[in-house]
């Protein structure tokens, strides 16, 4: 390699880690501790991953009882989304994490154990309730803790941490399987108590406090709140309709591809494209949207998201597959923060939590929907035709943010900012001294 070749290559090195650290750069103490435990969280997703595989061919239980256990596992989440919300609001960010996360360790350890199916049944509804009624909380705290000018980098960041940790876990989670699930369930259960440590321990509540002046001037915000802000309730549909689509990616879309002659090994090879460009585009494309008008951003990330699973409809080798995949993903990249971030942007600084539920809410709506939408289609029009309803439901979602978003105020305009909550405790938390990515990003 000559010496102009070897400067060219150490000035694009120095222009990566230079990108890197102004996208990891600036964010607060306690946002790298909530990163951690959501990190943490994602390593031990196995529930989820294998529940359909446990139940089968551990149990030997029939594919019909799997999905009803599994459509109680969503509905426990619909059911947790709003009521985790309200309690963010009322009782704090904080408690109710720690509400969550201690309950689903518990469900999950006795999921593992328990044998009669009316107890498996009940138990994952109640795994379902505690691992959704997380979420709000997560988002209320992300929120109440970045500054505005920095969410939508902040929600990256946050995504990527869950198809990290989602992409490491569903490769052990195999391995662990073929040794013992209950080892499976009782890893997933530790590791959540290890995330319940961590926000006990280094994290302080976020919640913002009023005054009496504020609070005379302001009326209290309650759910009949939120579905009375039509422009939000807007947005909830249009995220409902987002995710009816992407949630093909696990219902419709390895039926279709079984049905057209791709197996398991290879449909999981064309599957593991949305998580390695997830891990590598998240970041830089974080760089490249974070500053942007997230109208524009929405509707064409929901074009994106639409012709992606259309052109499923030409998917007869793992090649093309792969290809529909990546062009999907690119759309999930830059609507998952943009669309976290606008629901922020929209909520009264106060009901942040009920906004958030609401929110959470539709994606589980749609998680219920999904294989309802999946199974009828297929049956009874063909598999084409979910693909094509999936290009039609992204250029009506685009369509929708169009209209919706004309006229929306800048970051500083839309609600009441305050600033990020002061952190209070005897000794403020500091950065994590070795969060593996961020290192790696350094």
């Amino acid at each position: 390699m000559s010496g102009r070749d070897t400067k060219r290559t150490a000035a694009a090195g120095g222009g990566v880690r230079r990108a890197l650290r102004e996208t990891v750069s600036g964010l607060p103490p306690a946002f790298w501790w909530l990163w951690t435990s959501t990190l943490v969280n994602r390593l031990g997703g196995f529930v989820a991953t294998f529940m359909a595989l446990y139940l089968t061919l551990e149990r030997g239980y029939s594919a019909s009882f799997a999905g009803l256990v599994a459509a109680l596992y969503g509905l426990g989440g619909v059911v947790s989304a709003l009521g985790a919300g309200v309690m963010a609001d009322r009782l704090g960010r904080r408690p109710t994490l720690l509400i969550a996360q201690t309950s689903t360790a518990l469900s999950v350890a006795v999921l593992g154990l328990v044998q009669h199916p009316a107890a498996i049944a009940a138990v994952a509804f109640l795994v379902g309730a505690a691992t959704n009624a997380s979420r709000p909380a997560v988002q209320a705290m992300l929120a109440d803790i970045v500054p505005p000018e920095d969410r939508v980098r902040a929600f990256s960041l946050n995504y990527w941490a869950i198809n990290l940790g989602y992409a490491i876990s569903a490769a052990a989670a195999g391995f662990i399987a073929e040794y013992s699930y209950l080892a499976g369930f009782l890893g997933e259960a530790v590791m959540t108590l290890a995330c319940a440590v961590v926000v006990f321990v280094k994290l302080p509540e976020s919640r913002p406090v009023r005054s009496e002046q504020e609070r005379s001037a302001e009326p209290d915000v309650g759910l009949g709140t939120v579905l009375r802000d039509t422009r939000f309730m807007g947005v909830v549909g249009l995220s409902f309709l987002v995710s009816l689509v992407f949630m093909q990616s696990s219902v419709g879309l390895p039926i279709a591809m079984g049905d057209v002659g791709l197996s398991p090994a290879e449909f999981g090879l064309a599957m593991s494209v949305n998580g390695v460009l997830i891990v590598v585009l998240q970041i830089p494309v974080t760089r490249f949207i974070q500053h942007r008008d997230p109208r524009s951003l929405l509707i064409a990330s929901s074009l994106v998201l639409g012709i992606g699973f259309g052109l499923t409809a030409f998917a007869d080798s793992v090649l093309v597959l792969m290809l529909t995949i990546a062009v999907w993903t690119l759309g999930e990249i830059v609507n998952a923060p943009t669309q976290t971030s606008l629901v922020v942007r929209l909520s009264p600084v106060h009901g942040r939590g009920r906004y958030q539920g609401m929110y959470t809410m539709s994606w589980a709506v749609a998680s219920l929907g999904a294989p309802l939408v999946a199974g009828f289609v297929i049956d009874r029009l063909g598999a084409v035709w979910l693909w094509v309803s999936c290009a039609a439901l992204g250029a009506a979602a685009a369509l929708g943010y169009w209209a919706l978003m004309r006229g929306l105020p800048p970051v500083e305009g839309t609600t009441k900012e305050v600033e990020p909550a002061p952190i209070t405790s005897s000794t403020p938390p500091t950065a994590p001294e070795a969060p593996a990515a961020a290192q790696a990003r350094e």
